[in-house]
């Protein structure tokens, strides 16, 4: 048996500007990248710690060295599965691991995973919150994507994300937009914003109430469709989401990587919700993995690169909002 060599190590990647959501505002982005090689053969993953799933760069390094020796001694996807839990630290191996067994194989990593050869994708662009004077000139430059992703998130005044709404509406009258509350409403404030957005185009809301409240979505009349976020994390998911959600949003840092994240998917479809694959804001080595469970999904959102001032030496191609597969180099 071939030993496996772990490498992990802290990176930072400059924002293009200052990306804020409901919970902050940041500059840069911190993600743990993992290198496994035998000699002959060397796989990556990246994953970003969240610390709103109680994360930090610091303790998903500690997991993920806490396993150098079990990965030494031939540690499998299958066997990782049940040896970590899903998240972060999980998702950088996991990938890591899909990685190099495409190298050893000499194919493509959807060939491993039994899929069709993927195709171009066009993604969401994400507007973060600001004012609705300054997000209005963002969606004026933007009005060529065809899918525009709105944060919003503002407990105090619903008015204030219903301005900003229209203002991206006439800064790209002709983009599908969905909207991004970040846990930042209240069942009250969704009764008053749904018919608002609906009014003006928008397609669906992302996490619109806090995970531990969210039973007030349960059998109500859901007028603006609902995706799970912050609810949503691996298949032991699901059974809560039942007549509470319309659609899950797939991130492969929630569920510990690409092993999961596909089996997630067939189950959400088989359960009937609508697929999002999402991603934190990652390079596009957190893509490429992703960009294998988004085919065909209603929703595409792994634009995490085109917020960044830098990316991986090898990126993705992305022609304005369309994505090109990820090359070999980069990943897969």
């Amino acid at each position: 048996m071939t030993e496996v060599l772990l490498h992990v190590v802290d990176e930072r990647f400059p924002i293009a500007g200052t990306f804020t959501i409901s919970r902050g505002s940041r500059t840069e982005i911190r993600v743990v990248t993992v290198t496994l090689s035998d000699g002959d053969a060397t796989g990556r993953g990246e994953c970003v710690p969240y610390a709103r799933y109680g994360e930090t760069v610091e303790g998903v390094i500690a997991a993920i060295e806490a396993v150098r020796q079990d990965l030494r001694n031939g540690l499998d996807r299958q066997a990782l599965q049940s040896a970590m839990p899903a998240g972060a630290a999980r998702n950088a191996i996991d990938c890591a691991l899909w990685d190099i067994e495409a190298k050893r194989a000499g194919v493509p990593a959807w060939t491993l995973a039994g899929l069709p050869r993927p195709v171009q994708l066009d993604t969401a662009y994400t507007l973060s919150i600001a004012t609705p004077e300054a997000m209005r000139k963002v969606a004026e430059k933007n009005d060529h994507r065809p899918l525009l992703k709105i944060k919003l998130g503002s407990p105090d005044n619903a008015a204030q994300d219903v301005a900003r709404v229209e203002a991206v509406r006439a800064g790209a009258p002709h983009s599908t937009l969905i909207v991004d509350a970040n846990e930042g409403w209240t069942i009250a404030q969704y009764h008053e914003l749904a018919p608002e957005f609906v009014r003006l185009g928008v397609a669906m809301v992302e996490q619109p109430l806090p995970a531990k409240d969210d039973d007030a979505l349960r059998g109500i009349a859901r007028l603006l469709p609902v995706c799970a976020d912050e609810s949503c994390h691996d298949r032991s998911s699901l059974a809560h989401l039942a007549g509470k959600y319309d659609a899950v949003n797939i991130k492969l840092d929630k569920t510990g990587g690409l092993t999961e994240a596909l089996q997630l998917r067939q189950d959400a479809e088989r359960a009937g919700f609508d697929i999002m694959v999402g991603c934190m804001l990652g390079t596009s080595l957190a893509m490429a993995p992703a960009f294998l469970v988004a085919q065909n999904a209603r929703y595409v959102d792994l634009d995490g690169p085109l917020l960044l001032a830098r990316d991986r030496e090898t990126p993705i191609h992305y022609e304005g909002s369309l994505m090109e597969p990820p090359p070999a180099s980069l990943w897969g």
